[in-house]
């Protein structure tokens, strides 16, 4: 059975795109710790994120870099803070999320109430950074 994931990607549940390329996707968390918290995921499956091939393993971490680097952009934070806890869903993710202090990459904390329109407004502008980037 595909992953969550592998439905977002496959167009089956709507989501927040940030960027794509031909092996990796990024979108907005709808349940985000933060304003900004993205998810870059491989568009082919893989459970744990060591088990990845060396060059996928790079190649996955050189495009959540460029994801993050529009974030950047486009949130106003200190840093990008980079989590993989990969125990919620059984397909490797990067979290990339932006931050003003080490509490703002608590999992535990509530997470941040953030308005649709702000969701697609937001999306469309790091979709535009990244392509021009």
């Amino acid at each position: 059975m595909a992953s969550i994931f592998t439905r977002i990607i496959n167009g089956e549940i709507p989501c927040y795109k940030v960027a794509e390329n031909e092996h990796f996707f990024a979108f907005l968390d709808i349940r985000p710790v933060a304003y900004g918290h993205t998810l870059v995921v491989p568009k082919h499956e893989s459970e744990y994120i060591f088990d990845m091939a060396d060059n996928d393993l790079s190649e996955l971490i050189i495009f959540s870099k460029k994801v993050a680097k529009s974030l950047k952009k486009i949130v106003p934070c200190i840093r990008i803070g980079v989590s993989v806890i990969g125990l919620e869903v059984p397909h490797t993710h990067v979290h990339l999320i932006p931050i003003h202090n080490m509490e703002d990459m608590n999992f535990s904390k509530s997470r941040v109430d953030v308005k649709e329109e702000d969701y697609i407004l937001l999306s469309q502008k790091l979709q535009e950074v990244f392509k021009n980037s």
